[in-house]
């Protein structure tokens, strides 16, 4: 049996069964990850992948460089385009975010997959009671990329970062998923 949250929607079971937990490394759609789980605080994520093509025509397909340019106007922009969660912090976040990668020439992948030893963290939960909404490792990768400049990563956005990425494997041991 899947992780009890695939079956509430077509799109989470695809999102369920293609993406989450499932080990990811590139640069860009590391990038993409986070600023979706900052979006995604105080939602619920199927709010969040229903909107995600808008975000990605609107946020340059999540491109640092191109993000990292993002003036005053184009932040106006998406505040005012309807199709997107418009939410000023989290926008701003995530502009502040990229430019901070951009400028500083981050590589979110060497910095958030030092964390687990660049493996998986491999977890035995039989219920989808067990698994927390944060760990102390989710909470110190949050302080730590905060005291780098980071904006919106507290540890429940970055344990949900961190399961979302691979970093982490959150699916139940019935889940056909797991070992996939």
């Amino acid at each position: 049996m899947k992780c009890p949250w695939a079956y509430l929607s077509p799109e989470m079971e695809a999102y369920h069964d293609k993406e989450w937990g499932k080990p990811l490394y590139d640069e860009r759609a590391l990038f993409e990850l986070l600023c979706l789980e900052q979006l995604q605080a105080g939602l619920s994520w199927q709010t969040v992948l229903k909107k995600r093509p808008a975000f990605r025509e609107a946020l340059a397909n999540f491109e640092v460089a191109k993000l990292a340019n993002f003036d005053e106007s184009d932040l106006a922009q998406l505040l005012a385009n309807p199709a997107l969660i418009r939410n000023r912090r989290k926008l701003e976040a995530i502009l502040t975010n990229a430019r901070l990668i951009y400028d500083q020439q981050l590589s979110l992948a060497k910095l958030c997959w030092a964390y687990v030893d660049e493996k998986p963290l491999i977890n035995h939960w039989q219920s989808s009671e067990q698994v927390p909404a944060q760990t102390d490792l989710a909470s110190q990768m949050a302080k730590d990329l905060k005291q780098v400049g980071f904006k919106f990563v507290g540890p429940t956005t970055i344990y949900s970062f961190m399961q979302a990425s691979g970093m982490v494997n959150d699916h139940l041991e019935s889940c056909p998923c797991k070992e996939a």
